[in-house]
């Protein structure tokens, strides 16, 4: 392949495409389509798929193998220091996972673990001579390497761990504890069997005074592999899925570090042994350091649409070729796509796959602006790691819901390992909760929502966040940026029409999950500022709201990528096979939702009802265009991997 241009690999993996799904995947991809196809053109596609029957070492070996090769492409290399990463680079490390999850999903982690979470901690949170000393051999695999921070007692409470990083004067470095059982560290990637170095967090301690979660570098093996004095490492052994990468746990007995290990880009200890800072407050501090890595959590979202794609892709074709019974007056069996229940049960699916690719466009966007500007203001950073932790759920969730989807829709044949589908659910189940527990996010999202949340809540504890934002918000005020605009516009027009707007009114779409969105918020601040400021129970039986308004922010704010997306698209059969996609997305999520609807008078009883109806219409409407549709999502058909479809 390296002797072929990207352009001609484009247009190979193009060939058997129908027009309409070459313009579909152009527009889905938007501003990126030009950077993923060339990463397409790169990929090593030849042995990207682990045999399935491979056992527990053979899968770890194979694992390392194949990330070695896709490194080699430089793949991945794309982590760069902050302070020197632009544009490019940054929405770069991005594309890069996403072409690495079109395979083998444990090489994809892995590459996640090496290169986005063990290099970007070196990237994002240590010094100019550390990232020389670290960076080129943590992307070119010569220095492997774990990111440490989940611990078997705290692991979205990140704030709380146990494990100590105390300065000793004397000798001019620190020492790293596990004071207990449970602050070891849990799940780790890399550590069972190939990491040497770790980046660890843990509570800083100087001079008696304890300043908060920082990392530092700590080596686990020496370069023959032995385990380093004062390190004990234990392996997770099998697991329900990534078999190929190696999660451990690791437990530290007062081992020593050289001072110049602590990455001290917002957190140093001088010659003199004194505490410096850059950012005064700790929280401030603390949220900082958190957020220069949220990339991570930007990866995992996009690596699990992609395995979201890949399955639809198996799935849709299967569909198109596998017959059952005999089509009434003829002797020529049914193609499963055929029959209404199996629409329903793709076509829907579809069309959440590229609202969630059009949104997942504007969080790369985001990034990319707001990384590449070291003077981004509070709620830039608010903004970003809002719409990340969001799109996050959104896509994870997804993901286990629509493979499973897809394994039952092809029958027996989904079950067989060869065709791939129960490898892609097992390797995406434990994305629901790394990177950020899912229901933890939401909750990260809700109080994203609660406006200017972090410049009051500074110091307080959790039952002071939710009253601060209880005061905070009074008459919620639905703002839109960016790709809202458009359907802001379209929400006026729409309110004017009222119930007698159109099924296919994309202003009534908006419009709905505009007023779903604002409700929820205003009832959520009176049930808030109502409730006993010392009661834990008051508080904790709010959640299943708070969720919910994480929920239908999320929602709104994926349709009204949706929208700005269709409209920036110039192919006219590709745009009104797009707004037939959106209706049917935006139909469907009302129809999941329209006992809310109804119970707060949003819809009308008959309105309600004429809902499936419609959707069942766009379904046969689209069914002609399935491969098509797929095609679009931008997964090559002889990647797919799948016994089943080899002709």
């Amino acid at each position: 392949m390296s002797t072929m241009t990207a352009d001609s690999v484009v247009q190979e993996q193009r060939a058997d495409e129908a027009p309409l799904g070459t313009a579909l995947n152009a527009a889905f991809e938007g501003a990126y389509h030009e950077r993923r196809a060339a990463g397409r053109a790169l990929w090593p596609s030849e042995g990207m798929h682990r045999d399935p029957a491979m056992g527990l070492t053979d899968a770890r070996e194979w694992t390392l193998q194949r990330l070695k090769t896709i490194a080699r492409t430089g793949m991945g290399h794309s982590i760069q220091p902050a302070e020197s990463a632009d544009r490019d680079t940054l929405i770069q490390s991005l594309v890069d996972f996403e072409i690495i999850s079109y395979g083998d999903l444990s090489v994809a982690i892995k590459s996640g673990v090496q290169h986005g979470l063990f290099g970007g901690a070196i990237a994002g949170l240590g010094n100019e001579s550390q990232q020389q000393r670290f960076l080129d051999g943590a992307l070119d695999l010569t220095v492997l390497g774990c990111f440490a921070m989940t611990e078997l007692g705290h692991g979205s409470d990140v704030a709380s761990l146990e494990t100590t990083i105390t300065y000793d004067p004397d000798g001019d470095e620190f020492v790293v504890h596990s004071p207990k059982e449970s602050s070891a560290k849990t799940y780790i990637g890399n550590a069972a069997a190939h990491g040497h170095l770790a980046a660890v967090f843990g509570q800083l301690i100087v001079d008696g005074h304890q300043h908060g979660v920082h990392c530092i570098l700590v080596p686990i093996r020496d370069e023959s592999g032995t385990v380093q004095p004062g390190v004990t490492i234990g392996d997770h052994g099998h697991k329900g899925g990534l078999l190929g990468v190696d999660n451990g746990w690791i437990s530290f007995d007062s081992v020593r570090v050289p001072r110049d290990l602590l990455l001290d880009r917002f957190g140093s200890v001088d010659e003199q042994g004194h505490y410096r800072s850059s950012i005064e407050n700790p929280n401030r501090r603390f949220f900082t350091m958190l957020g220069a890595l949220v990339r991570g959590r930007i990866c995992i979202g996009g690596g699990a649409a992609v395995a979201t794609r890949r399955a639809l892709s198996i799935a849709t074709r299967y569909a198109e070729r596998r017959t059952q019974f005999r089509h009434p007056g003829t002797d020529a069996e049914t193609p499963l796509l055929d029959y209404l229940a199996h629409q329903r049960k793709l076509l829907p699916a579809i069309a959440r796959a590229y609202a969630l690719g059009f949104a997942q466009n504007e969080l790369i966007d985001t990034f990319g602006r707001v990384a590449a500007n070291p003077g981004h203001a509070p709620n830039e950073q608010r903004a970003l790691e809002t719409l990340a932790a969001g799109l996050k759920v959104f896509n994870t969730e997804f993901a286990n819901a629509s493979i499973q989807l897809c394994r039952e829709a092809c029958g027996g044949a989904g079950y067989m390992s060869e065709n791939r589908l129960t490898q892609l659910r097992a390797d995406t189940d434990v994305f629901a909760t790394f990177e950020g527990d899912n229901t933890v996010l939401l909750q990260l999202v809700a109080k994203g929502v609660l406006t200017n949340y972090r410049e009051v809540w500074g110091g307080l504890d959790r039952l002071g966040m939710v009253q601060a934002s209880a005061r905070l918000v009074g008459s919620s005020v639905i703002e839109r940026t960016g790709a809202g605009l458009l359907a802001e516009r379209l929400v006026t027009t729409a309110r004017r029409k009222g119930d007698a707007a159109a099924f296919y009114d994309r202003g009534w779409h908006a419009w709905m999950f505009e007023e779903r969105e604002r409700h929820s918020i205003d009832s959520l601040a009176r049930r808030m500022r109502a409730a006993d400021r010392d009661s834990f129970d008051a508080i904790n039986a709010m959640q299943d709201h708070v969720l919910f308004v994480a929920r239908v922010h999320m929602e709104r704010v994926v349709l009204d990528a949706f929208i700005a997306g269709i409209d920036a698209c110039t192919d006219a059969d590709a745009k009104q096979t797009l707004q037939e996609l959106c209706t049917l997305f935006a139909l469907t999520s009302l129809e999941a939702d329209a006992g809310w609807f109804l119970a707060h008078n949003r819809m009308s009883d008959a309105r309600a009802k004429a809902l499936r109806k419609q959707i069942n219409q766009l379904c046969r409407e689209l069914r002609p265009r399935a491969i098509a549709l797929v095609e679009g999502l931008g997964v090559p058909a002889q990647w797919l991997g799948s016994a089943m479809l080899d002709d």
